[in-house]
């Protein structure tokens, strides 16, 4: 072979080489190539989902608190009891509200004999006075001796309004006294399971209005709610009223039916000012019950579970994941996501014809696009 030729083939094979890297580096910046899965377009259900995690919680609960602050000297109820409302719960040391309450007894005692002795001498004043007015009129009194016994009818009077006044204020204390000393006695609020109990006897009650310090929580178990963090960019497609499928650690054979109730208003910022700073929106998913009086069973390795036992073996505080349906597309045209390759806006968006077909090319839409979601298959548009 001539050198001629030989070099016109090393150039031949070095512009093909140059296309190939051309090409690759306007197809994927010079990445190999990834094989995807191919599949047939076809008509089905597809499913919109938002994931979300947090633990499972009553949807009723009370937390008791003291509204005195006082020793704990007798406990009713441990924790796991049943209790109706009204139910008699713990007593607090009533010592000292006793005496209180003796005090101001003994204050109003000594206010309403004062209140007695100024109406007795404010009436014998009247007395007096309307005695002179006649002597008086009679010629038999001088204007000065009626002004003077004018004058201590007005004085015993007013010592009579103060007396009463004082009386009220009285009775007043020992209402509250009175009110200080019933609330050493804490009955249930309502109805339910004793879910938690944080004081035990001789610990001290604080009944502080601006420090909350919770003796005990009681929590209707029978109703219960997944409590669970929805990130910013998803919970604007959650309504309440949407449908979700709730799947608890303790569980991992059993999946829940669930409904969102609350959305809340208000975001929760986590490491603010960080890399890691998460803004998630708090949704409360409630656990319906809709298992035919346990008689539905699911299977689990072999065996069968009473789905309605489980139900009521739910404990607030557990794990709990949350699938929660936003939307569905009945007979879409749908492909799964990983048959899906990604290119750019410029790669999925055909050159437009000239000549007499522009019209129509301008008709076709700029961009291609699909959406993906987590069952695993996207619509296509």
């Amino acid at each position: 072979m001539s050198k001629k030729k030989i070099v016109l083939t090393a150039i031949a094979i070095l512009v093909i080489a140059l296309v190939v890297v051309t090409v690759q580096n306007m197809n994927g910046n010079g990445d190999e190539a990834v094989e995807v899965q191919t599949d047939t377009v076809k008509r089905q259900k597809v499913v919109q989902t938002v994931n979300a995690t947090g633990r499972i919680q009553p949807k009723t609960q009370v937390k008791v608190s003291a509204d005195v602050s006082a020793k704990i000297t007798h406990l009713n109820v441990k924790e796991g009891d049943w209790v109706e409302k009204g139910d008699f719960l713990l007593e607090l040391d009533r010592e000292n509200h006793l005496a209180a309450v003796e005090s101001a007894q003994a204050s109003l005692n000594s206010t309403e004999s004062d209140a007695k002795l100024a109406r007795e001498n404010m009436t014998k004043a009247e007395k007096d006075y309307l005695r002179a007015k006649e002597l008086f009129e009679k010629n038999l009194e001088s204007q000065s001796s009626l002004e003077a016994y004018a004058a201590a009818f007005q004085v015993e009077k007013a010592r009579y309004e103060s007396a009463l006044d004082q009386v009220d204020r009285a009775a007043a204390y020992l209402k509250q006294m009175n009110d200080n000393l019933s609330k050493t006695r804490i009955y249930a609020p309502m109805a339910g399971t004793i879910s938690r109990l944080n004081k035990e006897v001789g610990e001290i009650a604080l009944g502080s209005q601006f420090q909350e310090d919770v003796i005990m929580v009681i929590s209707n178990l029978s109703g219960m709610e997944a409590l669970v963090d929805v990130d910013e960019n998803d919970v604007v497609s959650v309504s309440a009223g949407d449908s979700a499928k709730i799947e608890v650690d303790a569980f991992p054979d059993v999946v829940f039916d669930g409904i969102v109730t609350e959305i809340a208003n208000s975001a929760n910022i986590s490491g603010q000012g960080t890399a890691d700073q998460k803004t998630e929106f708090e949704v409360k998913v409630a656990v319906l019950q809709s298992f035919d009086s346990g008689q539905k069973t699911v299977p689990a390795g072999g065996q069968e579970i009473n789905t309605a036992n489980v139900n009521n073996r739910l404990r607030p505080g557990m794990t709990a994941g949350c699938d929660i349906v936003t939307e569905i597309r009945e007979n879409a045209l749908s492909i799964p996501i990983q048959s899906v390759a990604v290119r750019t806006v410029e790669q999925l968006t055909p050159a437009k014809p000239v000549g007499k077909n522009d019209a129509i090319a301008d008709e076709q839409p700029e961009e291609s696009a699909y959406k993906p979601d987590k069952d695993g298959f996207v619509e296509v548009v």
